[in-house]
């Protein structure tokens, strides 16, 4: 510490905008991930209701209402990672795709 400096002094932080980057591209793996078995558990469940429907008309249709709305969860799941990768990843270039997973470089200022 210097004479006449209290409190010493302020250094910016060292790593920090590229390890959060990384906690983020680790994030929307783990929630594409849950979004996928979520998905597949609620078309499982489409599909037993319809098995076990006995060929009444109203469970059958609850049944086939559930497995489109869980196809198309996963289709919009798809598009939503789709449209990300290309934004962020090809036009903004804040993505890069490494072996490890995703590497997310925010923007910072100069």
């Amino acid at each position: 510490m210097q004479p006449g400096q209290i409190f010493g002094t302020i250094a910016a932080p060292t790593g920090a905008p590229k390890d959060l980057g990384v906690f983020i591209g680790g994030a929307i793996k783990i929630f594409i991930i849950v979004a996928g078995i979520f998905l597949l558990i609620y078309m499982l469940w489409g599909a037993f209701d319809w098995i076990t429907s006995g060929g009444e008309k109203e469970k059958i249709s609850k049944a086939q209402a559930k497995i489109t709305n869980a196809v198309i969860g996963m289709f919009l799941v798809i598009v939503a990672l789709t449209l990300f990768n290309l934004i962020a990843g090809n036009i903004l270039k804040i993505i890069k795709v490494t072996p490890k997973g995703w590497e997310i470089t925010l923007p910072t200022l100069r």
